[in-house]
């Protein structure tokens, strides 16, 4: 069978940073394992992704098309909305290739699949979470498929949606196939992030009560055995020259070790990369620290996300100031750069807790003061999405209401602190142009 795996439209413009789409990538290896025919588009790539998506429709001439919808917004408190260029995109297909089995996943369309299956009548099928399983299953079975986790089907008006399959053998995983999409093409296409991912593992044992990981992964940790991770990475290295790395772990350094193991595997090998990840700040010491720099760690990332202990208490982080600060005290140390973001405005929000978080910036940067290695600090708003704890609160709180269509970015950000975001981002931006320029502050 002949099947077409697309990337949609998962930045605003061609200029936004880009990554490589390994989630189909890896999805379509596994389908050319099953015997498919395969062939992959990253619509973001191409500048007229709609012609070339017409194009490669009618050159190919698919007969299923898998498409991933990997962000529904841009985030970052934007307004603008992903999901109707993927509207825009199932349309065209359908209207190119009437005949074609049209199937929807990623991480977006997990979140709402029945919103988006009742949006969108074109589609035919969705799957919601891993689906290295489930969708060569889908497809030995199109007209009539027997139960399959993740799936999403329709009967008659109503749209049905299985339970996501969240327990993947990382002991099975197999990395993707990466001459179905040459990483060649992702080279040198970004200003700051990494565009070539690599999965250590899958599932958060966290809480945090703004996030959706634990629902699209799991709970229960799954890791990689970190030899595999590491050969994977010295073949990227070495066939396609491929040099830094972004870890798509939830948390890279959770469990104890596993991370620690994977740098102990680079240095023994003498593999001379760069990468970076999100990582846990109680779980970092004056020792690992030092292995992750040694083993090439570029920029040390964090999500905090409180901006004092209230807002860590109400965000469900289980983390206190004290261990937050004691993290950027050791990776100030370092000739790493450090990336911290935090939520503005949370539940609970008074006067009291804007004062500490002006504090707490100020804190961050002068532990950072004296090598001058704070990258930036990120300020968002919550965006609020289903079946989170920011959602209940919001809707307790008729911050939202039953009519609120959460598929379109929808922000808590209530008065009277609704504009404390743009007095933090102008604190830290002066504090960081000051610092990178070498300029004492006025006192």
């Amino acid at each position: 069978m002949r099947v077409l795996m697309i990337q949609t439209p998962s930045v605003e413009e061609i200029s936004q940073e880009r990554v490589y789409p390994i989630g189909i990538v890896l999805l379509a290896s596994q389908l050319q394992r099953h015997g498919h025919e395969v062939d992959i588009l990253d619509m973001n790539l191409e500048r007229d992704p709609f012609g070339s998506l017409k194009e490669k429709l009618l050159t190919f001439q698919p007969e299923v098309v898998g498409l991933s919808l990997r962000n529904i917004d841009p985030l970052g408190n934007k307004t603008s909305s992903l999901v109707s260029p993927f509207i825009i995109t199932v349309r065209l297909i359908a209207a190119v290739l009437p005949q074609a089995w049209l199937i929807a996943g990623g991480t977006g369309f997990s979140l709402f699949p029945k919103r988006l299956m009742i949006e969108i009548p074109e589609l035919d099928y969705g799957i919601i979470g891993e689906a290295e399983e489930s969708f060569p299953a889908l497809l030995r079975s199109l007209d009539g498929p027997p139960s399959i986790l993740g799936l999403c089907w329709r009967e008659g008006p109503k749209v049905r949606v299985s339970s996501p399959a969240t327990d993947f053998d990382m002991d099975s995983y197999v990395p993707a196939n990466r001459l179905l999409l040459d990483p060649a093409r992702y080279q040198g296409i970004n200003n700051y992030v990494p565009t070539i991912g690599i999965e250590a593992k899958r599932g958060c044992s966290l809480c945090c009560a703004y996030c959706v990981y634990p629902q699209l992964q799991g709970k229960r940790l799954r890791c990689r055995p970190t030899a595999a991770i590491v050969d994977e990475m010295e073949l990227l290295h070495k066939d396609y020259g491929i040099e830094s790395f972004h870890f798509t772990d939830p948390v890279l350094n959770m469990p104890r070790g596993h991370l620690e193991g994977i740098c102990e595997e680079i240095l023994r090998r003498k593999l001379k990369v760069r990468w970076d990840g999100f990582m846990r700040e109680d779980y970092l010491n004056e020792k690992n620290v030092a292995l992750f720099e040694r083993a090439g760690c570029e920029c040390f990332s964090f999500s905090p996300d409180g901006l004092g202990q209230d807002s860590l208490d109400t965000l469900c982080k289980n983390l206190s100031e004290e261990e937050i600060l004691k993290a950027a005290s050791l990776v100030a140390q370092t000739d790493v750069i450090s990336v911290y973001h935090f939520m503005v405005n949370v539940p609970g929000e008074t006067k009291d807790s804007c004062e500490q978080a002006i504090r707490f910036v100020e804190q961050l940067y002068e532990v950072h003061s004296k090598k001058k290695n704070l990258g930036t600090i990120v300020l968002n708003n919550i965006r609020i999405l289903p079946g989170t704890r920011i959602e209940r609160m919001a809707r307790a709180q008729r911050i939202i209401t039953p009519e609120t269509d959460l598929l379109y970015p929808t922000y808590y950000n209530p008065k009277p602190f609704d504009t404390l975001r743009y007095k933090l981002e102008t604190l830290q931006q002066c504090k960081n142009v000051f610092m990178w320029q070498g300029i004492e502050e006025l006192k």
